[in-house]
């Protein structure tokens, strides 16, 4: 229940019946709280498991939500994770963006809360924290080819390994397979010391990465043994039909027009394709058109190719990665004159 005297001094008072979540709800020295009481413009009050919201009374009723959404997630048995916090708070902002064609504010009522599409892997359940990453994953998940584009850090790429971890797991593929294009160090791959996995796996790292937190790492080399699972330069993929598998494509931007084109072809029957990039990141030689930039040209209008767009807001790292990232896109917009 809350009171009004003006819109500026209201009281939102919340309760939970399980005091054994508190801790967790609160976070470590109630970081939690004072992360939400930052981000709001709210003071938050707790006495037991009575937590009193103060300030304007949009914002009390944005906070409360943020709590209950969180205690949701704690009381299905999930644990809150460092940045599930500034994720629920996004999702917030969702809610409370104007709808700029109709000046409204969006439905409060639709899809705030933590309930949402989960993929399943051996190690842990990941859920899409952000509605980009929400509209990514039933698209990974509906479609057959699927572009993500946006700046580092939005689960781009971990989502759609996730995914494809939780296919294979439930029979929907037999393989899955990895690849990127290996120019991002500028340097040829014949001339790196060693065989060519060991040319080729720094490049890969961050597709083990991804991995390793989805799958035990006696399966995933089990998985790599048995080319379950292959992870391998864009090269390798000319002149393959990829049948009954997931295909994940990172680093796009840095593909070139044949490439991607070459790539795109290689899609076979029961078979899933995913294409990441940031096209603030290229790093072909100067004259090359990026192929992922020719494929959002060419593309955008064929039926049953979706495209997700991520941006800044869609960021997971430590929030100042999206406080760094917005600085460079400010910074390096042209100047124009008021």
């Amino acid at each position: 229940m809350g009171l009004v005297s003006n819109s500026k001094n209201f009281q939102r008072v919340l309760e939970f019946p399980d005091n054994r979540l508190m801790i967790d709800l609160c976070g470590q020295l109630d970081c939690n709280l004072a992360r939400i009481e930052n981000e709001i413009r709210v003071q938050i009050l707790r006495r037991g498991n009575l937590f009193e919201i103060s300030g304007g009374k949009e914002d009390c009723e944005s906070a409360a939500t943020i709590l209950q959404s969180l205690y949701t997630q704690l009381e299905s048995g999930k644990c809150l994770e460092p940045g599930d916090v500034d994720a629920t708070i996004r999702m917030r902002d969702e809610f409370f963006k104007p709808d700029l064609k109709n000046n409204q504010k969006r439905d409060k009522g639709k899809g705030f809360s933590q309930v949402s599409l989960e993929i399943v892997t051996k190690k842990k359940v990941i859920l899409p924290r952000t509605f980009t990453q929400k509209l990514y994953v039933k698209n990974l998940i509906n479609g057959h080819l699927t572009f993500g584009v946006g700046p580092a850090g939005t689960g781009k790429t971990y989502l759609a390994i996730a995914v494809g971890v939780n296919m294979y797991l439930n029979g929907v593929v037999d393989k899955i397979i990895l690849t990127r294009p290996a120019v991002e160090a500028g340097e040829r791959l014949g001339f790196l010391p060693g065989d060519m996995k060991e040319k080729v796996d720094p490049y890969m790292q961050p597709l083990y990465d991804a991995l390793q937190d989805c799958l035990p790492g006696r399966q995933i080399s089990k998985m790599l043994d048995e080319k379950i699972i292959e992870i391998a330069p864009l090269a390798f993929m000319r002149g393959r039909t990829l049948s009954n598998s997931f295909v994940v494509l990172d680093e796009a931007q840095n593909t070139t027009e044949m490439q991607m084109k070459m790539f795109l072809t290689r899609l076979g029957e029961n078979s899933r394709m995913v294409i990441t990039g940031d096209m603030s990141q290229i790093d072909l030689p100067r004259g090359i058109k990026s192929g992922l930039a020719s494929a959002f040209k060419v593309l955008k209008e064929v039926k049953d190719i979706k495209f997700c767009i991520f941006n800044s807001d869609d960021i997971l790292r430590h929030h100042l990665v999206t406080k760094i990232i917005k600085a460079y896109e400010h910074f390096e917009k042209p100047n124009t004159k008021e």
